[in-house]
């Protein structure tokens, strides 16, 4: 049997932006994953938890588990839900008090990655055969995915084997875009003056395309950079990798 993975799509790539969702399958298909998609997962709970609504939380973990008890490995093109997985279904587990749930949760964290983590470090790849994207890039590293699960450099490394593409530094590259889910609504002043720090920084890079691992960052952003008219297009890493944008 050949290496199976099962695709943590998440709500707001189901929702808003499915490109990213096909752009994934794309990839794994591509380096010889056999991909499934549980039709049964829903939301991974990240947005009740960051508003203080745990028991939801708690309530759309325990749909996660059971959609993906049976997946080899579950990989999702957003840090930020994989990050949920990883490090907070345990401590939502914990809370329950039950031993059962505990250890499913547990189980699932340990199965979890997100998509630069799994081609990199589970599949040893660096180099996932991109077509041309002879386009200026500049790369946002999302909070959670550099904070939470630590992927450092990963994306980036798999651009840099993207043929044409030119990889440009972002200033302040670690700094916050402020969209921290439900923060942006609820703080609006202050993540949009964490938002305008951030859209200079992209456009004195003088890039094209606007990339990042985490959709809600980039629509975030996306939707400031075409308030200004900026000219920037925001690209989830995956898009370009699997050749789907041009």
């Amino acid at each position: 049997m050949g290496t199976r993975a099962s695709l943590l799509i998440t709500c707001l790539v189901d929702t808003l932006f499915p490109d990213v969702g096909r752009a994934s399958v794309t990839i794994l298909e591509r380096v010889g994953v056999a991909v499934d998609v549980p039709l049964e997962q829903t939301c991974c709970g990240q947005m009740h938890q960051n508003a203080g609504h745990p028991k939801d939380a708690t309530r759309l973990m325990r749909r996660t588990i059971e959609a993906f008890k049976d997946a080899d490995v579950v990989v999702s093109p957003s840090p930020s839900c994989a990050a949920q997985v990883v490090e907070h279904y345990p401590h939502l587990a914990d809370r329950t008090g039950d031993p059962g749930l505990i250890r499913e949760a547990r189980d699932l964290a340990a199965r979890t990655r997100d998509l630069s983590t799994y081609l990199v470090e589970d599949l040893g790849l660096e180099d996932v055969d991109a077509p041309a994207f002879p386009h200026s890039v500049t790369y946002h590293p999302t909070c959670h995915g550099l904070r939470l699960l630590g992927i450092g450099d990963r994306p980036q490394r798999l651009l840099r084997n993207v043929p044409g593409i030119e990889l440009r530094d972002l200033p302040q590259a670690t700094s916050c875009c402020g969209f921290g889910g439900t923060f942006a609504v609820t703080n609006a002043d202050v993540s949009t003056a964490m938002m305008s720090d951030k859209l200079r920084a992209v456009q004195d890079t003088g890039a094209e395309i606007l990339t990042a691992a985490d959709s809600s960052c980039l629509m975030h952003m996306g939707g400031g950079l075409s308030r200004q008219r900026a000219g920037v297009r925001p690209l989830h890493y995956a898009e370009i990798l699997a050749g789907v944008a041009r």
